[in-house]
C-alpha cells in the first residue's frame, strides 16, 4: 500500500472516530483492498465494522440484497447496483457510512460501453441518499484497483466534511 493511500485512510478514520461513525464496505473488484487500507490503520476497530466482499453476482444477492433484476437490466457494474450494494451494507451492518465499489479491473471483461477500467463508487449515510460516480482508469489490473481505492477513500473524506 502506498502512502498516499494510507494517508487517505488515516482521514477517513479521524473523521470517523471524531463523529463516532462505524463504517462499513461492499467491494466487488478490489477485492477487499478498502477494507484492507482502514485495518492497516491502529485503532481502526473503534470505526471500521465489516466489509462485504461480493465479487460474483451471487454473492452480491445473498449477502448483499441486490436484486437479480437489477443485475440483468444493469449489469454488476453499474451506479444501480451499486446503490442496492450500499443499501445492502448499511441494513446488514451497524455502520452509519457504506462504500462500495464494482467495476471491470481487466484485462478482460471490458465491452464497448463499459471497456476495461469501468468503476462504479457509491458512498451512502445512513438515511439519506447515496452519491454515486462512475470512473475509467487507464492502466493494468493492478492500477485499476489501486485507483478505485483511492477514489473510494477520498469520496469518504469529501463526503465526510460535508456532513460535518
Amino acid at each position: 500500500m502506498n502512502d498516499d493511500i494510507q494517508k487517505l485512510a488515516a482521514h477517513v478514520g479521524a473523521y470517523m472516530l471524531q463523529r463516532r461513525w462505524q463504517l462499513a464496505t461492499a467491494e466487488s473488484c478490489t477485492g477487499g483492498l478498502v477494507a484492507a487500507a482502514v485495518t492497516e490503520i491502529a485503532g481502526s476497530s473503534a470505526w471500521f465494522d465489516r466489509g462485504f466482499v461480493t465479487y460474483s453476482n451471487e454473492a452480491k444477492v445473498e449477502l448483499l440484497g441486490v436484486s437479480p433484476l437489477t443485475l440483468h437490466a444493469f449489469g454488476a457494474v453499474s451506479e444501480e447496483t451499486v446503490r442496492e450494494m450500499l443499501a445492502g451494507a448499511l441494513a446488514r451492518s451497524v455502520a452509519h457510512v457504506a462504500v462500495a465499489i464494482s467495476g471491470i479491473a481487466g484485462p478482460a471483461g471490458g465491452t464497448t460501453e463499459k471497456p476495461v477500467g469501468t468503476v462504479c463508487f457509491g458512498w451512502m449515510w445512513r438515511g439519506a441518499e447515496p452519491e454515486c460516480v462512475t470512473h475509467c482508469f487507464d492502466g493494468d489490473r493492478a492500477a485499476v484497483r489501486w485507483s478505485s481505492v483511492r477514489v473510494a477513500l477520498k469520496g469518504l473524506t469529501d463526503a465526510a466534511v460535508r456532513k460535518g
